[in-house]
């Protein structure tokens, strides 16, 4: 018996090895949601029999993991979009705030490292532009996960800093601005047609912090789709070849999001538009003086505790922004 025609094409089996271990990893999640419940059931039958109220911490330590789990379980149910479950690309810009915005980038590129890290996912930058005095004007990295898009797609707009800027002499408060910018890693049989007479492919010589392998060659890539003016680059692979090819599948993905934001004027389906980086389009805001609190505009989550989202505890939002969005809530200042 011959073996299925998809094992011949490597990515396509990866990926299908990938599907089977997240069903796999939903089995084992649900079982051992199972077993939690039936032994909080075994310690509560316990504590009225026995009238004993030292049962009580136990009970509530595993009603706790319950809750915990459940959560968890949720919201992997909530990841149901096309591209949920592929890699991402994400993109941080500095906005307004000239210095201070650059460092605003750093400390954003800092907690969404720290974040991939804390769930194991592998972050490759892809383009890294320094600020002129201090930070980093733009910097465009990839997250190799499970579920990395899904997640990451909550970050898209606009994140607002309010801090004592330490590059103002006189110690006054500031806001900056940065934009984020998140696209899913599309594969080459995802069906976005770009004509090669649309393209602008320009090379020039890799420069930047963004790691030990980018070349000082003129292998770095920039492609600008004349149709549309968007523009992608990349410089941190190992050849003007892998670059090519790794701006064209940032490109894809910009084109997909530009297709999605085009159905949203439609069809007011699909949220978190970038606009421009400053005043009154923010989806976030970090204030860390006067007060301390970070809170999302669109879902009201929030948080006094500024230096745990800053060192990547930032599922709070996600999460709450995937309950939102499958409430069918609107952004702020959409019609009713």
């Amino acid at each position: 018996m011959e073996a299925p025609d998809f094992w011949d094409n490597p990515e396509r089996s990866q990926e299908m090895m990938k599907t089977l271990k997240s069903l796999k990893d939903d089995i084992e999640g649900y079982n051992k949601l199972k077993e939690q419940y039936e032994e909080i059931e075994l310690l509560l039958e316990m504590g009225y029999e026995e009238n004993d109220p030292a049962v009580i911490p136990e009970i509530e330590e595993t009603l706790q993991a319950f809750q915990t789990a459940f959560d968890d379980i949720r919201i992997r149910t909530l990841l149901s979009g096309e591209y949920d479950a592929n890699n991402a690309i994400v993109t941080l810009q500095a906005g307004a705030g000239g210095t201070e915005a650059c460092d605003w980038v750093s400390m954003l590129y800092r907690m969404y490292t720290r974040w991939a890290d804390k769930r194991g996912y592998q972050v490759e930058v892809l383009d890294y532009l320094d600020g002129e005095e201090a930070g980093i004007k733009s910097v465009t990295f990839q997250v190799n996960g499970e579920n990395a898009y899904g997640y990451l797609r909550s970050e898209k707009g606009v994140h607002r800093l309010v801090r004592i800027s330490p590059f103002n002499a006189a110690g006054k408060r500031q806001t900056s601005f940065a934009g984020c910018l998140v696209m899913p890693e599309l594969s080459d049989d995802v069906d976005i047609e770009i004509d090669p007479d649309d393209l602008r492919i320009d090379t020039y010589r890799s420069s930047g912090a963004g790691g030990q392998h980018i070349n000082k060659t003129s292998s770095a890539i920039r492609i600008t789709h004349l149709p549309t003016g968007i523009v992608v680059q990349c410089q941190n692979e190992r050849s003007q070849h892998q670059n090519k090819d790794k701006a064209m599948q940032m490109l894809k993905g910009k084109l997909y999001e530009l297709k999605l934001q085009e159905n949203a004027e439609k069809k007011s389906d699909i949220r978190g538009e970038v606009t421009d980086n400053a005043w009154g389009n923010q989806i976030r805001s970090y204030v860390m003086q006067p007060y301390k609190l970070v809170k999302d505009l669109r879902t009201n989550a929030e948080t006094g505790n500024v230096d745990s989202v800053m060192d990547g505890n930032i599922d709070l939002f996600m999460n709450a922004y995937l309950k939102w969005m499958s409430l069918g809530e609107k952004e702020p200042g959409e019609d009713a």
